[in-house]
């Protein structure tokens, strides 16, 4: 008898990133990389594409010239659009301003790195929504825009369609979220690893991700981080995270915090609906079993706090993000 075919295999996403002069080399290479690291079913999960308003040799914040290739009609051709800023890049092209419209008004996904917001925000498109930029030019973004709604001290946010990171590095944790958005945390963790950056630090209030964290400061308590994340499982708590970290309970608390913008319980919580949704993407264990390998406890813990960070109950997040090979 022959097998039932597998679900038919998902389109390859299109990425457009536009190299808005002076670009900075770093925030144009995030995309490409990242994206370019996934694989679904051992096919590309994307396609990516540099682009500029005049193909040939586009400026660099170093001050070298980067030869483009592409103009903007690879906008039209997209399903994400983000626009890669230098430090100085706040004062767009108009031309980029009209692909970022008309990309808006046929509701593909918008996003930038660093200064790109500042194109974001002169075609009007952050005007009543939550953003943010670089940290050196959030005060001017603010000035120039002010119905904006700015975050402060987070690494990217998403409102609707539309995100906006801050500068440099957190354009990797952007990218990483649209990767976990799209294919799950699995996939997202993965591309992570290859890259060798942290997976999982989520920047603002998202349909997938939980409250923002800012990034960390200091490695004090990188080791109890590390010992925690292969326990748990195990029901720990503030006094076995001190005794670990060989501090009181009230210095932990005052300290991770300082490192790590949220309080380690919070901390604690947030790594363990992370490894849930990991093991319903790659394994077949049954909810109760989820929750209890997670630390979460009990189906019901699983399901309200997943239902809180994705929106999805543990049934319908392993639907959407099983990478588990189809039944026969």
């Amino acid at each position: 008898m022959t097998a039932p075919p597998r679900a038919q295999r998902a389109r390859v996403r299109r990425v457009a990133v536009i190299a808005a002069p002076p670009v900075s080399m770093f925030n144009l290479a995030i995309p490409e990389m990242l994206f370019g690291k996934v694989e679904i079913d051992g096919a590309p999960g994307y396609e990516t594409v540099i682009c500029a308003p005049d193909p040939g040799p586009v400026t660099t914040a170093g001050g070298l010239d980067l030869v483009v290739p592409r103009g903007l009609d690879a906008v039209e051709e997209a399903d994400t659009v983000v626009l890669a800023g230098g430090g100085s890049s706040t004062d767009p092209d108009p031309r980029i301003l009209d692909a970022l419209r008309a990309a808006a008004a046929s509701g593909k996904r918008i996003a930038s790195i660093c200064t790109g917001a500042f194109a974001l925000a002169e075609a009007g498109l952050l005007d009543g929504r939550a953003a943010t930029t670089y940290g050196a030019y959030r005060s001017l973004l603010a000035a120039r825009h002010p119905a904006v709604d700015l975050q402060d001290d987070v690494l990217f946010v998403q409102d609707g369609p539309v995100l906006t990171s801050s500068g440099y590095a957190a354009g990797i944790d952007l990218c990483l979220h649209v990767i976990r958005t799209d294919h799950g945390a699995a996939v997202a963790n993965t591309v992570a690893r290859l890259a060798l950056v942290a997976p999982v630090r989520p920047g603002g209030q998202t349909q997938f991700t939980q409250t923002p964290l800012p990034p960390e400061r200091g490695v004090s308590f990188a080791d109890t981080r590390a010992w925690a994340m292969e326990h748990l499982d195990e029901p720990l708590g503030l006094t076995d995270l001190a005794r670990h970290a060989g501090v009181s309970v009230r210095t932990l608390s005052r300290r991770f915090h300082a490192e790590t913008g949220v309080s380690p319980l919070q901390w604690l919580l947030h790594q363990r609906v992370e490894r849930a949704k990991e093991l319903l993407e790659t394994t077949a264990l049954a909810v109760d079993g989820v929750a209890r390998a997670s630390g979460l406890g009990t189906a019901d813990s699983l399901r309200r706090h997943l239902l809180r960070r994705t929106g999805l109950t543990p049934s319908g997040y392993r639907s959407s993000f099983s990478r588990l090979p189809a039944p026969l």
